[in-house]
């Protein structure tokens, strides 16, 4: 069952993944969707790539590169090949 939520993000990020599930054919909302999926399912579920870069999680502290910029990087990544 589908549920409604309401989510506070800054507007360029927005205008920015609208663009990346656009060009995949896909709304916002599925591609936030999968992405939640992804986070929460079962460690059976991950792959190796995957397990890989929850290893590396916080091991990295770059002040230029933001929060935001990372999810985009991921998800131009995750959607672009």
């Amino acid at each position: 069952m589908n549920a409604k939520l309401t989510l506070s993000i800054e507007s360029q990020l927005i205008h920015e993944a609208k663009k990346v599930a656009k060009k995949h054919g896909k709304s916002l909302s599925n591609l936030i969707e999968q992405y939640l999926k992804s986070l929460t399912a079962p460690a059976t579920n991950i792959n190796e790539e995957t397990s890989a870069l929850i290893n590396l999680k916080g091991s990295f502290s770059d002040p230029r590169i933001t929060d935001n910029d990372n999810l985009i990087s991921a998800l131009n990544k995750k959607y672009m090949h």
